[in-house]
């Protein structure tokens, strides 16, 4: 799913003045990993002394390179994504690569609260495994976040790392491997209490969850994202484990036939994000590793780098597992605006868009990833001038048609009049929340609303309403939508109250914006 950053789909136009040893100006458009949007100060630099103009555009690492590996990468010259490890398993994949070239290192490790490292025996130095911290989760009720690995390459990496180090046959992991440490793995990712879609919402997640006195003990995420939050006095104490990591790379990848322009400009900039000094400036601005060991800024801890599974049936056999069998299930309220102004394509595309997560596509691994799981419980709550009446449907194992195909007809039943209690029926929805069962689901909330508020409480009440809920049920996030002519500042403050965040669907499909908060859930 193509994903816009900050509101559209980004352009970075890089000026080209006073280039050094070149009239000529090219442009390399780019298709990229949202995290690599701290770049682009850099790049525009690069631009004024090589002529070569930078357009990226984002998307997530899994979806995005499916795009290219499938054909679908016609209008870009490159791909620049945390690893190509993915796209190299797709036979398709290695043929749309014409170069590739690693810019800078950032292995996927722990990040823990220095009270909880000194509690669990964890003091610097100290030489601890993947194994370590599942026996700390089963022990110790040690909690972390992670990233959704069908959404971002952080999650997907600590996956296979995780995965690759219990099962320690010292060989690239295999489906024998995986069915080996299921249980182990199982244990593991019951300490996983917060999930996101990137790396950099699950950072600014866990600052606010420390913030609010509901703190998580630590963060599984990039070294670099890690050192950045120390940067802002998080107090993590960094593990790197010795059992292994798997280490993002950052290849910058000319894809094939590429115009003689693109070549050039490829060659061009590559060349100068290679020298020491741009390797050096990489290193102090993004806290990556350099992958020129002479432009090293500070001496990094050593790594066990784990190999990566050589076919691509053992990777997507272990991402179904996570959401199937070993991550906790998601629980997930759906509020839906169904008053009288949503009528007409705009409820029908409200269908649509649910009835999308129904089934099983024969897309990319991220887009199957996308649909409802199953153990997942979902509840369709309508609202108009009052909250409607919830029905919770549970995607039972083993019976998975059944249930999607009764959700399926209710979304399609779903009628619109009536005006707009959003308020009300976002705190109807905290309601049910607090009165499931205390169990290891990750629960969150999804408003979709296509206009302002016009009937029921308002801010201030459901703010004091907040304040009564138990801890449990008042760390829930709500994600919302907006769509039509809903108040962006509105949706904005209400996702910030509840530590959730804002998705656009004025400037793509809601189908695409309900896929994107899957990797939030």
């Amino acid at each position: 799913m193509r994903r816009a950053v900050c509101a559209t789909a980004l352009a970075v136009a890089l000026t080209v003045s006073g280039c050094a040893g070149t009239e000529e100006r090219t442009t390399l458009r780019v298709l990229a990993g949202s995290e690599l949007v701290d770049m682009e100060p850099l790049l525009t630099e690069v631009a004024e002394r090589t002529g070569v103009t930078v357009e990226m555009e984002y998307t997530g690492t899994l979806d995005g390179l499916a795009r290219i590996a499938s054909g679908d990468g016609g209008d870009f010259d490159a791909v620049w994504f945390a690893s190509n490890r993915y796209l190299h398993l797709h036979d398709d994949g290695r043929e749309r690569v014409r170069t590739e070239t690693s810019i800078m290192l950032s292995p996927v490790v722990l990040g823990v609260r220095g009270s909880r490292a000194d509690d669990l025996g964890w003091a610097e130095g100290t030489e601890v495994t993947w194994s370590d911290v599942a026996d700390a989760v089963r022990d110790a009720e040690f909690t972390y976040g992670m990233t959704n690995p069908g959404a971002s390459n952080s999650g997907f990496s600590a996956l296979i790392g995780v995965a690759s180090a219990l099962a320690d046959s010292g060989s690239a992991l295999t489906d024998e491997d995986v069915e080996r440490v299921g249980p182990e793995l199982a244990e593991f990712f019951k300490g996983q209490e917060l999930t996101a879609g990137s790396s950099g919402w699950l950072a600014d997640a866990f600052t606010a969850r420390a913030a609010d006195e509901r703190p998580v003990d630590a963060l599984i995420n990039y070294e670099s994202v890690l050192l950045s939050l120390n940067r802002d006095d998080a107090g993590l104490r960094l593990i790197h484990p010795a059992d292994g990591v798997i280490t993002a790379d950052y290849p910058l990848t000319l894809l094939t036939d590429p115009s003689e322009e693109a070549a050039r400009g490829y060659d061009l900039l590559t060349a100068d994000l290679l020298t020491e000094d741009v390797q050096r400036d990489i290193a102090e601005r993004t806290l990556r590793r350099p992958v020129v060991a002479e432009a090293a800024v500070a001496e990094s801890p050593s790594l066990v780098e784990l190999p990566f599974p050589a076919h691509r049936d053992v990777v997507d056999g272990l991402v179904s597992d996570y959401f199937s069998e070993l991550r906790r299930p998601a629980r997930t309220v759906y509020v839906l605006d169904v008053s009288g102004s949503m009528k007409g394509d705009r409820l029908s595309e409200l269908r649509l868009a649910l009835s999308a997560l129904t089934g099983v596509d024969g897309g990319s691994l991220e887009r199957r990833m996308q649909a409802f799981q199953e153990r997942e419980e979902i509840t369709l709550l309508p609202f108009s001038t009052e909250p409607g009446e919830p029905e919770t449907f549970v995607v039972e194992p083993g019976s998975i048609d059944d249930s999607l195909r009764e959700l399926s007809e209710s979304v399609n039943a779903l009628e619109a009049q009536g005006d707009t209690a959003a308020y009300d029926a976002v705190w109807a929805a905290y309601e049910l929340v607090e009165e499931a069962p205390k169990d290891d689901h990750l629960t969150s909330i999804v408003l979709m609303t296509d206009g302002v508020v016009t009937s029921g409480m308002g801010p201030t009440p459901f703010t004091e309403n907040l304040g009564t809920l138990s801890p449990e049920a008042a760390r829930v996030p709500v994600f919302t939508v907006l769509f039509g002519e809903s108040d962006e500042g509105e949706m904005a403050r209400l996702s910030e109250l509840t530590g959730g965040r804002v998705f656009d669907a004025r400037e793509q499909s809601l189908e695409e914006v309900f896929r994107e908060i899957r990797g939030y859930q």
